[in-house]
């Protein structure tokens, strides 16, 4: 997984609320192992309609979608978050967002950024026309027009997605003392 700092640039405003799984990528995309590829079937019942965000050229290679409450509701599939990787997009905003989704972004370096209702409309309007920068480190989502959003996000994940760690490189992280766990164990008990 990458480290991610920040996410900044263009936002999608899509502000709709209840965006479950199967409009984030439908069900028929799940027969692939790969990621590559998902981005392309991503939010296909909204881009069938004329004028959608996601085909609107000035939104083209947006990194953060901006959404309304709880945004990845619905089945736990993480070919949502694939989609959304394979689509550019790093982070999303939203009031509040479903636990198994925001866990399926963690893992594949999305950052799920909740704010209020209030603070949400107003990036929603400034993504319109200007880019939104988020600070992972500063925790704190800014516009060129000096709004200052700030967020919690849990101590874990930030540190995981700061450095980069997923569940793997967590593991590498450790190889040393795992080795020396092994070494031990093969000579304590070389009959395991």
């Amino acid at each position: 997984m990458e480290a991610v700092k920040q996410v900044e640039g263009r936002a999608y405003p899509l502000g709709l609320k209840n965006v479950d799984t199967d409009v984030i990528i439908p069900a028929h995309y799940l027969k692939t192992i790969t990621r590559k590829g998902l981005g392309k079937g991503a939010f296909e019942t909204i881009r069938a309609q004329p004028g959608n965000v996601f085909d609107d050229p000035e939104y083209a290679g947006a990194s953060i979608i901006i959404a309304g409450d709880n945004f990845g509701c619905g089945s736990s599939r993480e070919h949502a978050a694939w989609a959304l990787g394979d689509m550019g997009v790093g982070a999303v905003i939203a009031p509040s967002f479903s636990d198994i989704f925001s866990g399926n972004a963690f893992k594949n370096g999305i950052v799920t950024v909740v704010l209020p209702q209030e603070a949400v409309d107003r990036l929603i309007e400034v993504a319109k026309t200007h880019a939104i920068a988020i600070d992972l480190e500063n925790q704190v989502v800014t516009t060129p027009f000096q709004d200052r959003y700030p967020f919690e996000i849990d101590a874990f994940r930030r540190h995981c997605l700061l450095n980069g760690l997923d569940e793997v490189g967590m593991t590498l992280a450790r190889e040393t003392v795992i080795a020396g766990f092994e070494a031990r164990m093969a000579a304590e008990r070389p009959w395991l």
